[in-house]
């Protein structure tokens, strides 16, 4: 047994003798996300501070950058949620290389845009292509980047998920 899913049982337990056990789809498995435990922490605090499955948002971080709180992409997203400068600055992150507040951001994101299109894969899209993208064409836009990244994440998710 890995550190991680060591990790993750011993605070399934404390959840649970606290009274606060997650219900068994909502236990993540971070096996395949090769994060530092703040990070796995962060993903677990913001998820369920934003109201989603920390699965969904590992799944998310695992896709963007596979849990690196340092990564940048050539377009200039940052941090293990990959946050746009404008959309971290939007969102109050002060420090988008911090894991909890990008992580934090990054769920609340996530959340405004399952909120607004109503669908989980028109979201996932929504935080690829952008929400303009996703309004214009009613659902996952027919970009080869997009709709690959979506069915990374929703694999990512079913993965994290234990049955």
């Amino acid at each position: 047994m890995s550190v991680r899913s060591d990790l993750a049982s011993i605070e399934h337990r404390v959840a649970a003798i606290a009274g606060d056990a997650p219900t068994p789809q909502q236990v993540v498995s971070f096996e395949r996300l090769a994060a530092p435990a703040t990070v796995v922490r962060a993903i677990d605090a913001g998820a369920r501070a934003a109201g989603i499955d920390p699965a969904l948002v590992a799944a998310v971080a695992q896709t963007e950058s596979g849990g690196n709180p340092s990564a940048r992409s050539a377009a200039g997203a940052q941090g293990v949620m990959q946050l746009m400068p404008a959309t971290a600055r939007a969102l109050g992150v002060a420090d988008p290389y911090d894991p909890v507040q990008n992580v934090r951001a990054g769920a609340a994101y996530l959340r405004t845009l399952i909120d607004r299109f109503g669908d989980l894969k028109s979201a996932i899209a929504a935080y690829n292509a952008g929400p303009g993208a996703v309004a214009r064409y009613g659902g996952v836009p027919p970009y080869a980047e997009t709709r690959v990244y979506v069915e990374r994440v929703l694999d990512a998710y079913r993965a994290n998920v234990h049955r």
